[in-house]
């Protein structure tokens, strides 16, 4: 038999599979679990021939990196209304042998929300979107399809001194942001997101909703930032909303990065991680015009222009803030600001679902425990090209973030970091030769940068995936592999990761690349 004939033979037989698991899913999910459910099994089931997959399916890919890969699309896209249709879909793929994969934003670096290897459905989010705020206790549930702008928005139509510490992007969803900790402009003051979450739900492996107090403290710990996707489909949030002032200040201030631009950000270094807690200044160094690199100081301070210019005066009076650098406006407007909004936009953009602007991108991140000498600034700044778009965003932590116990969640960047970087690198060209080229310059600074960050292990920020971290990228992967990715990501805590995944998830069904491990494998 020719290879053409055992082609056509395999081919026939994978088709055939793939029928079957087809039509075991879809009767599956139409069987009296899902009796229930008002929404018609149509509304909510998504294949390959119809348009909805294929807007669904390019909306997920928020990085379109990703959106020809060769590797295997879902078999369909489930978007449930209700925790019922969650259950379902769990069921449904565990007797037919499908793998999930779960997606609320999109933002996933990697892509590892919706893709796989294997026969698989993507359960999208986005229809679980609702906020409920109650302003009595200071507390909100969250549906996690609900973007972050989404619930910012919410906030302010119920409350102009309250706000809640998540990140910069309103098109982020918050299942995958607050799952993996949540970095933002006010974890200075209030910690990460998952420091603020109060309880949760979620789908487990056998089809059971369960609450904080069902769940246990074991996986509600595992649950607020070693990722939500190994251990089943949480669907609700609810968070501490925390206060805020009435009017906040912003500023962001451009340098070059020159001599005098890399005194500026060696002492920003020293200074940031030290500011009082209202405030957050973070650097992000990227191409300038006319070939240069620059540095923009870019800052919220929770208060007045009046109190935060002397402040400034005496904490970092080098970069010279004065009150006509300074905007005043309310938390709320501060949100459209850092998410890169002219002044003046209604506040309903940040009801827009779709990433303002879509690139291909790989990013990296470290954390940084000794100040950068001017010399690894130096060799930074020459090294970013001129015809690459690239950033490295300096967050500094510090503040609330060293009061917290790295063990109190699975986050352990805490007491000892000065900042976190984010290296970030984009290209709008298409083709093999154009992505070759961004990842090997993204590597080649990685490298570099190996002896002046922190070490046993070289941190990372599960939030910022990078699948380079690991040299076992597979499924299944044994506790003792992945662990190569998992110190980094979570150090000490992994391990209890592991044992929490053993325990509520113990065949490995929510598996990924860099899924949580069983801790016996």
């Amino acid at each position: 038999m020719n290879f053409h004939a055992i082609f056509l033979l395999v081919l026939s037989i994978w088709l055939k599979h793939s029928d079957g698991l087809h039509e075991g899913f879809v009767k599956c999910m139409s069987m009296p679990i899902n009796s229930t459910s008002k929404i018609s099994i149509s509304k909510y089931i998504h294949t390959p021939n119809s348009q909805s997959y294929k807007n669904l399916l390019q909306s997920a890919e928020q990085n379109p990196r990703w959106y020809n890969s060769t590797t295997r699309k879902p078999l369909f896209i489930v978007t449930p209304y209700s925790e019922i249709e969650i259950q379902a879909a769990i069921l449904c793929s565990r007797k037919n042998g499908l793998q999930i994969r779960v997606k609320s934003g999109g933002h996933d670096y990697e892509g590892l929300s919706f893709l796989c290897k294997n026969p698989f459905v993507i359960i999208d989010l986005i229809n679980l979107h609702a906020i409920s705020i109650n302003l009595e206790d200071e507390t909100a549930w969250i549906q996690s399809g609900a973007t972050l702008g989404e619930f910012y928005y919410a906030i302010s139509h119920k409350s102009s001194v309250h706000g809640f510490p998540a990140g910069l992007c309103p098109s982020v969803g918050v299942g995958g942001h607050f799952s993996g900790g949540g970095i933002g402009t006010m974890m200075r003051k209030h910690g990460l997101a998952a420091d603020n979450i109060l309880d949760a739900y979620i789908v487990d492996v056998n089809g059971r909703i369960l609450d904080r107090k069902a769940m246990g403290e074991g996986l509600f710990w595992s649950i607020r930032g070693g990722g939500g996707a190994s251990y089943g489909v949480i669907f609700s949030w609810k968070i501490k909303l925390v206060r805020v002032p009435n009017i906040v200040t912003v500023f962001t201030m451009q340098k070059k990065l020159d001599q005098e631009g890399m005194k500026l950000v060696e002492k920003w270094q020293e200074v940031a991680p030290k500011l009082p807690l209202d405030l957050f200044i973070r650097v992000v160094i990227q191409n300038g015009e006319n070939q240069t690199v620059v540095a923009l100081f870019n800052s919220l301070f929770l208060g007045p222009k009046e109190k935060l210019v002397p402040l400034m005066s005496d904490e970092f009076p080098e970069l010279g803030l004065q009150k006509q650098n300074c905007n005043e406006m309310s938390w709320i407007e501060s949100a459209l600001y850092f998410a890169g909004f002219s002044k003046g936009q209604a506040l309903e953009v940040l009801l827009n679902r779709t990433i303002q602007y879509k690139s291909k991108f790989k990013a990296k991140t470290d954390f940084v425990v000794q100040p950068l000498p001017e010399s690894v600034l130096k060799e930074i700044s020459e090294r970013i090209p001129e015809e690459q778009l690239v950033y490295l965003i300096l967050d500094p932590l510090g503040g609330k973030m060293d009061e917290i116990s790295d063990y109190e969640i699975p986050f352990p960047h805490r007491k000892g970091n000065l900042y976190n970087i984010q290296y970030l690198v984009k290209w709008e060209e298409n083709g093999l030769e154009a992505s070759t080229s961004q990842i090997n310059w993204i590597g080649d600074l990685y490298e570099y940068m190996k002896p002046y960050v922190s070490k046993s292990p070289r941190a990372g920020y599960i939030n910022y995936r990078d699948l380079d971290l690991g040299i076992n990228l597979k499924e299944n992967a044994s506790y003792s592999q992945a662990k190569i990715w998992g110190k980094k990501y979570f150090k000490g805590n992994f391990k209890r990761l592991a044992n929490v995944k053993s325990q509520v998830d113990p065949g490995n069904f929510f598996s990924s690349e860099q899924s949580i491990p069983l801790l016996v494998h």
